[in-house]
């Protein structure tokens, strides 16, 4: 399931313009509400690229411009990540970088893993400083 879910990312990340194609995730537990609530907190437009559309519709997919950026929250935890790894605070919000797929971030957080693919001429680590805002706000960091 999940190499279908990155191969369907991959295809959106081609650019095949319109509507992008992402195979949602499916949250349980309290990763569906904080996965509710941020959809009400990400932005329309991201390092320069409106929001667009996806297909199937989801709550808890998000996308930008032709699919250079694309959200996948509820998702599991990142089968390469280690209880050791670590991981890269960028606005109070720990991100994993997945070293096979150098494209691939996941926020880690309390109440739901955040999937990000960032593609075309986007720079990662503002694209992810742009969504800890959001991310912050629906599962704050434990002290």
């Amino acid at each position: 399931m999940r190499a279908a879910a990155a191969l369907l990312v991959l295809l959106a990340l081609a650019g095949c313009g319109g509507t992008v194609q992402v195979d949602p995730p499916e949250p349980t537990g309290e990763a569906v509400t904080a996965c509710g609530k941020l959809a009400t907190l990400l932005p329309q437009t991201l390092d320069g690229d409106r929001r667009g559309t996806s297909t199937p519709e989801s709550p808890y997919v998000a996308v930008w411009g032709d699919g250079a950026i694309a959200l996948r929250c509820g998702v599991p935890r990142p089968a390469r990540m280690a209880p050791t790894d670590q991981l890269q605070e960028i606005g109070g919000v720990g991100w994993f970088a997945d070293p096979d797929r150098p494209t691939l971030f996941t926020a880690v957080t309390d109440a739901a893993y955040v999937e990000v693919t960032v593609g075309g001429d986007h720079v990662a680590a503002e694209v992810l400083a742009d969504l800890s805002k959001p991310i912050a706000q629906v599962s704050p960091p434990s002290r």
